[in-house]
């Protein structure tokens, strides 16, 4: 079914499967990738691993299998070969394009416009399944994903997680056997998903999924949950600071023996991190994990030599704008402003923040309006914002 922001976010995000079928939705995904576009990216884009994965019944081939040299003028080994595809797919083998968020234009906007909508990091996938084919077992993901059918049909079933909420570092190989015995088990959803349809399915969830009648396509929308665990992780980084909880053990202490000695390191160690955090700044945590999600993201392209060019022409005439989709943080600092993005940091001039505050509202500006600075500041400003990759010039 087709339901609003707000009530997926309070009722599924994270918490339950949602299926919609195609006559519930706005639009078909036929504008993102279909069959013609998936043989333009095997034959004639030079596409390399580990862009492409191919797989039968569970079990990964190796990339040798499927690539070779492009030739003269272009031998890097890895590159896949579309006649090897061919005979594998032909085979019955599975291939997954991945990490189409940056490599095929619409699925490169989609993906920036839909991570700027929900903030989470994300990744896009297709799988293309032979008729009556598997390419893989039964499995959770450590993510959430969206799947929506491009092409062709597959039978999808779902089982209740035997993991809540795993994390990256919870994988279901961990859990094969549980997982099998989960997949045994008559499914929370079973269904057919035909072009159109959409399903939504939070880390966690048993799944698996078989092509019918011809060739089926699907695009999977991996949601790289930031979670509790990560700001856990921010600050347990940050408590390396803390003398008390680098102090060696004693030397001769019996590693092996649960009780006595140990134990009261342990609780000596809980004890410190207790006080530690108690008294710890969240800044400095906060500030890390915003470091870590956002080295995961990418703005929109720019466009560096078009750009290049025009910077050399770059007058009070000229109108810059943020850059669309991405993410930064500046505050005023000892000498100025300080600028930060997931790769630079730039130190401006303090007269550069209502020029900052007018971009980040979304305004587009003219550099002769902007009257906080001289002009020969202004033109500064603007060929290192630009430069950069925090402004574009229009």
């Amino acid at each position: 079914m087709n339901v609003e922001p707000d009530e997926f976010a309070a009722r599924y995000w994270s918490r339950g499967a949602l299926l919609s079928p195609a006559d519930t939705l706005p639009r078909d995904f036929t504008d993102l990738l279909d069959l013609d576009a998936v043989d333009e990216l095997l034959s004639r884009r030079g596409v390399r691993t580990p862009f492409l994965r191919v797989a039968k019944g569970g079990v990964i081939r190796p990339a040798t299998s499927y690539t070779r040299g492009g030739g003269a003028g272009a031998d890097v080994a890895d590159q896949v070969a579309d006649d090897k595809i061919l005979d594998l797919f032909a085979d019955g083998n599975t291939l997954v394009l991945q990490g189409l968020h940056r490599l095929w234009p619409p699925l490169i906007d989609f993906a920036a416009a839909l991570r700027a909508e929900i903030t989470h990091p994300i990744q896009v996938n297709a799988y293309l399944t032979p008729r009556s084919s598997q390419g893989f077992a039964h499995h959770y993901d450590v993510h959430d994903v969206f799947v929506l059918q491009v092409a062709g049909a597959k039978r999808w079933q779902i089982h209740p997680p035997v993991l809540t909420d795993p994390l990256r570092t919870q994988p279901w190989t961990d859990r094969k056997q549980t997982v099998e015995q989960a997949s045994a088990q008559d499914p929370l959803i079973d269904t057919v998903l035909q072009p159109g349809d959409a399903l939504y399915l939070p880390r966690g969830y048993v799944h698996g999924a078989q092509a019918l009648d011809g060739v089926s396509a699907h695009l999977t929308i991996g949601v790289h949950s930031v979670t509790r665990y990560a700001i856990v992780e921010a600050l347990m980084a940050q408590a390396a600071t803390d003398p008390d909880l680098r102090r060696s053990l004693p030397l001769g202490i019996d590693l092996s023996e649960p009780g006595g000695a140990l134990a009261d390191e342990v609780r000596g160690a809980v004890a410190a991190l207790t006080s530690w955090l108690e008294h710890s700044e969240v800044g400095p945590a906060g500030d890390r994990l915003r470091r870590q999600v956002w080295g995961q993201t990418r703005p929109a392209p720019v466009s560096p030599i078009r750009t290049a060019v025009a910077l050399t022409a770059l007058d009070d005439q000229s109108v810059i704008a943020l850059r669309p989709y991405l993410e930064l943080h500046w505050q005023a600092g000892d000498n100025g402003l300080r600028l930060e993005t997931a790769t630079h940091v730039l130190d401006l001039p303090e007269g550069a923040a209502s020029t900052l505050a007018a971009l980040e509202g979304g305004q587009r500006l003219r550099l002769g309006e902007i009257a906080d600075l001289d002009p020969a500041a202004v033109l500064d400003l603007a060929r290192q914002l630009v430069r950069s990759g925090v402004a574009v010039l229009h």
